[in-house]
């Protein structure tokens, strides 16, 4: 007696399913065009000097203001006791070891990015804006020292005592200080971020 051999079943993964299902339904992934980007291309000053671009200054300030009153703020969080208004504070020794640390810090989570046609620095504490579907961030390189430096320029240039006393006004006052005021990084007299041709 002679069987027939069993028909043969094709089985297709789930992950082949998934995909072929969306290429067949409207609006699917066959509908999309394909997504590109390209990195921000810097120009000479971007790319080695070794100061913070004008144009980048205010982001850079901004970012500056974030990361104090980050470590600042985590640094009053510790504390158990609080002074005569009710609220925590540091004393100056403490407060000046924890700026010297938001200047010490990596700065690895910044870099740059290009947003319709405007070169912008982006890391943690830099509004977004608008989001591009897809971009591309230069980091590392000469962005980490660029941050630093803009950091101590400001311990420098307004002492920790005034930082620290901003700071406990509020995110804002300490902005106001930093990179406000007629010379400050993000004036009106301060070059904005240019378009690139």
């Amino acid at each position: 007696m002679l069987t027939e051999p069993a028909p043969r079943t094709m089985r297709l993964s789930p992950l082949l399913l998934l995909l072929l299902g969306a290429c067949a339904i409207p609006g699917g992934l066959g509908d999309r065009a394909p997504l590109s980007a390209t990195a921000p291309q810097l120009d000479d000053e971007e790319k080695y000097s070794a100061h913070m671009p004008a144009h980048l200054r205010c982001d850079a300030c901004r970012a500056v203001v974030y990361q104090m009153q980050q470590h600042l703020t985590k640094a009053e969080a510790k504390l158990h006791t609080l002074d005569s208004e009710g609220h925590h504070r540091l004393s100056e020794s403490v407060y000046t070891d924890v700026l010297d640390q938001s200047c010490s810090q990596t700065w690895q989570d910044y870099g740059v990015r290009e947003v319709d046609q405007v070169k912008r620095l982006v890391g943690p504490g830099l509004s977004k804006g608008r989001e591009p579907s897809i971009s591309v961030m230069i980091t590392g390189g000469l962005w980490p020292g660029r941050l630093a430096t803009t950091c101590w320029h400001y311990v420098g240039e307004f002492g920790e005592d005034q930082i620290y006393e901003a700071h406990r006004q509020g995110a804002e006052a300490l902005e106001a200080l930093l990179c406000g005021g007629p010379r400050g990084a993000c004036s009106e007299e301060t070059p904005r971020p240019r378009a690139e041709l």
